[in-house]
């Protein structure tokens, strides 16, 4: 007799077979149980979760000859048929290769016929979102009014592909992916009854890398089974799947946090030697940065599904790393990853990565950092309100003998209050790419709140980067900075808080004349104050007024520099 793959082999036969969804189990039972059959059914899930097994029992379930029935005996000659796939009343379509609306056609004409030998015709339509749109539309009708003894079951991985129209006449079951935990109790079972000499963890080892589907996980059994010469331990399953190893991915952990670069190099060399591929070096690196980061948060990765590991280590080496460190790593990682699709030399794009991984600037926060930087912060807080004391108590001071003398009643302060502008960074900051996106976005949000006077005066100039406290412009000119900072500084900074969440300060600069704080106007001894001339009214001006080829200059006047109109009269 030929041999039958473990997956073929070990396909549940019933609904209690069914590992990982109970839920669905359960609800077609029921169904089954009361006679509310439907006439449509869409299975939707990753692959390997068992939606063409349910679609087969429960075909097995209308046809049994003791059904319907939620428990079908699996013994008679209908359940025989389906399990062979001979039965004359349950049709296997695939999809991907049947997906022409000729194909759809013909099934509609056999729909017609009455069951050759059982209760029921059950079509199974596998991957049906390959079908062509008017594939779909020739299904509809047949779909939501089919001859009481056929039933259509519905199988997919991508559900969003399929028409509104197709699923609104169908009861959708979601498949979802099944537990490390219940992979390894499965492989277990199976290993048992195939009398295989297996290791927990070359068990933990195949499901962790099944990804939610048990039929994976079966092939790579069944795969380890007949290369391991005897017992299947975890390294054995390690070379049959070219896993890089718990060691490795330990040792170059440790060389990042301690920013050695020669021997992250080092390692990846000899990887590679191995004959290990670079996509599964940087993938595991990733899984295991991330169990440190959610042992880090939650303390323990028991029933995570992740990277299995001991906590001895995860305790360990979760110290070498701040939380926030880490997710810029993964971060990183993710990238040099999506690089290696494109790139020409995939081993370069890693190595640059991990490269500048090693870089001690590239560390955001460490451990040790974090209470210097509490300091600092506090350092700061400290200074912040001795300055606002030494403000106030200048600003309490009793004027000059100068400034007290007698005036007139036309006089005015020589110097008017003037808002004090912050200077621009004493060198070009370094933007991020999380920096650009709250540029993007801020001019986003200007476009789409329709603030185009304002839209137009930033785009004038560039982004010049952002630190905790402020937001930086550089202009090509003064004059345009200066209109910024005066006439639209407010709303910026109220949008900035809005994207960002924090209070940042807007400081705009030109290329030609730095905004810097004005100097302190120094004391002149005078006698009295030099009276100065007033300021002239201002003029009303109506814009409904003025003919349209006219009003348009002036409003975008009035927007720059204000509507404050006034007479200047002629010197002759």
């Amino acid at each position: 007799m030929a041999y039958i793959a473990l997956y073929r082999k070990w396909r549940p036969g019933s609904f209690k077979d069914l590992v990982g969804q109970e839920h669905i189990s359960r609800t077609l039972s029921n169904a089954i149980t009361s006679g509310r059959i439907g006439h449509a059914y869409l299975f939707s899930g990753p692959r390997g979760t068992g939606k063409t097994s349910t679609a087969k029992i429960l075909a097995k379930a209308l046809n049994c000859e003791h059904g319907p029935t939620p428990d079908p005996c699996g013994e008679c000659e209908q359940c025989r048929k389906i399990n062979d796939g001979s039965s004359m009343d349950v049709f296997e379509i695939d999809a991907a290769s049947n997906r022409g609306i000729d194909e759809i056609r013909d099934l509609r004409e056999t729909v017609k016929f009455a069951p050759v030998d059982g209760r029921y015709k059950v079509y199974i339509i596998d991957e049906v979102h390959m079908l062509t749109s008017e594939a779909f539309n020739a299904l509809l009708k047949t779909l939501e009014e089919p001859p009481a003894h056929v039933v259509f079951i519905l199988a997919t991985t991508e559900a969003h592909k399929v028409p509104a129209t197709i699923q609104s006449r169908c009861q959708r079951y979601d498949f979802k992916r099944i537990t490390v935990e219940e992979i390894r109790e499965r492989l277990a079972h199976v290993a048992a009854e195939m009398q295989l000499d297996a290791e927990d963890e070359a068990l933990t080892m195949i499901a962790v890398q099944a990804d939610g589907g048990l039929r994976d996980a079966l092939s790579i059994l069944d795969q380890c089974s007949a290369l391991a010469e005897g017992k299947i331990t975890a390294e054995r399953v390690r070379q049959i799947l070219g896993l890089v190893g718990h060691d490795w991915i330990y040792r170059m952990t440790r060389a990042l946090a301690a920013h050695k670069a020669q021997e992250v190099l080092e390692i990846i060399a000899e990887l590679l030697r191995d004959g290990k591929d670079l996509k599964q070096i940087v993938a595991e690196l990733s899984l295991h940065l991330r169990s440190l980061m959610i042992y880090q948060a939650a303390g323990t990765v028991a029933n995570m599904d992740l990277y299995a590991e001991q906590d001895e280590v995860l305790k360990e080496q979760a110290k070498l790393f701040a939380t926030e460190q880490i997710m810029q790593i993964i971060k990183r990682l993710h990238e040099a990853m999506n690089e290696m699709k494109w790139s020409p030399q995939p081993r370069i794009t890693v190595e640059v990565a991990l490269l500048a991984l090693c870089r001690p600037e590239a560390a955001a926060v460490s451990p040790a950092a974090m209470p210097a930087a509490a300091a600092d912060d506090s350092r700061i807080a400290q200074l912040e309100a001795k300055l606002a004391q030494v403000t106030a108590a200048l600003a309490k001071r009793p004027a000059s003998p100068a400034a007290a003398a007698p005036t007139t009643a036309a006089a005015r302060p020589v110097a008017r209050p003037m808002q004090v502008q912050a200077a621009p960074p004493p060198e070009p900051l370094e933007v991020t790419a999380a920096d650009a996106e709250v540029w993007d976005t801020l001019l986003k949000r200007l476009r789409e709140a329709n603030k185009m006077p304002i839209l137009a005066c930033v785009q004038q100039g560039s982004f010049a980067g952002m630190t905790e406290k402020q937001f930086f412009i550089q202009f090509k000119g003064s004059l345009m900075a200066s209109l910024t900072m005066r006439n639209y500084r407010q709303q910026l900074e109220a949008l900035l808080q809005e994207i960002t969440g924090r209070e940042l300060h807007l400081s705009c600069s030109g290329e030609d004349r730095p905004m810097v704080p004005p100097p302190r106007p120094k004391a002149q001894p005078r006698t009295e104050a030099i009276p100065l001339p007033e300021e002239p009214p201002a003029i009303p001006v109506d814009l409904n007024d003025i003919p349209p080829e006219e009003r348009a200059p002036l409003e975008t006047a009035f927007n720059y520099f204000g509507d404050h109109v006034v007479e200047i009269e002629d010197d002759k």
